[in-house]
């Protein structure tokens, strides 16, 4: 009987042992910061890993798995991504960011990591989710505990969105940590067509173009796209720093949903490795009459005289 009573206790403890390990486990997943690798980790030589990172909130990053290979000889340049209208997670734009990414740089998106298969229903992201997004990237960079230690090129960075998110990108053009700009599918509007905007978007005047000190770079999706109008009435006013207006007739949505983020993510790479990491073959892609991107199918652009000048 003794025997009996003393297995039965056992066996129980050992239920309650292992009923709490998996409490445990599961408590610990629960917790942990939420991680994706997306398309095999993109087609760059940096596999890249999508994650959420607990000292900032409301973000999403992109960035290389290995990052032992970075420090001071390799550093990873800044993307700063705002999403179109406004959503407060980059769910629409996670395979293009992704891509980028695995091409050697750090991307900080606002919003919340995608959940797979679902849409973003909440609340509308805010204009300074992209301050916020430049100041955690200088606070890991110089933190000895962080993970990212001296890995990052805080030198280089580039501000960028989709529509509304290239509202917001406008509405930062001056701070002074801006690298070079990229407004996609977006522009300002005008006194004119202010009425068709949607509620909750920023609405800089067309007066804060006169604000902006770096290069930048408008990709439209061609008169089909709804933002044309505004885009490319702000490129024609932007004579101060160097500019072009890039379209492909694709409409408004562009092509970021699309494997790797389609040709939208061959044109950004471009920019960025241009306009971030100096490579002057990137350059080809916008620079001169028979510039490269001219050679790809269905592209146009448009450039003012300071971007023929950039070295």
């Amino acid at each position: 009987m003794k025997v009996k009573k003393f297995l039965s206790s056992a066996m129980a403890a050992t239920a309650l042992m292992t009923l709490g390990a998996i409490s445990m486990s599961f408590t610990m997943t629960e917790d942990a910061p939420a991680s994706r690798v997306v398309e095999d980790g993109g087609q760059g030589p940096y596999k890249a890993v999508m994650k959420e990172e607990p000292s900032i909130d409301a973000h999403t990053i992109f960035v290389p798995q290995d990052l032992s290979v970075f420090g001071k000889k390799n550093l990873l340049p800044v993307l700063v991504w705002g999403n179109g209208a406004c959503n407060n997670s980059p769910f629409e734009h996670y395979k293009f960011l992704n891509e980028i990414a695995s091409h050697g740089y750090i991307v900080v998106a606002t919003g919340y990591m995608p959940k797979e298969g679902e849409r973003y229903h909440g609340p509308m992201s805010t204009t300074e989710q992209q301050i916020e997004a430049m100041d955690w990237v200088e606070k890991v960079n110089a933190d000895k505990n962080s993970p990212y230690y001296g890995k990052i090129d805080v030198k280089n960075i580039c501000v960028a969105g989709m529509s509304c998110g290239g509202l917001q990108t406008l509405y930062n053009c001056a701070d002074k940590r801006i690298k070079t700009l990229m407004v996609c599918n977006s522009g300002l509007f005008n006194q004119e067509n202010a009425g068709s905007a949607v509620g909750g978007m920023p609405m800089p005047p067309k007066s804060k173009l006169k604000e902006i000190h770096s290069s930048i770079m408008y990709m439209l999706g061609g008169e089909s796209d709804i933002a044309y109008g505004n885009g490319m009435d702000d490129f024609k006013r932007i004579d101060h720093v160097p500019a072009c207006a890039t379209n492909l007739p694709v409409g408004h949505g562009g092509t970021y949903g699309q494997p790797h983020g389609g040709e939208y993510s061959i044109v950004a790479l471009a920019w960025l490795n241009w306009q971030l990491k100096g490579d002057k073959e990137a350059a080809k892609m916008f620079q001169g009459d028979n510039c490269e991107l001219l050679k790809r199918e269905g592209w146009t652009i448009e450039k003012n005289a300071k971007l023929e000048k950039l070295k």
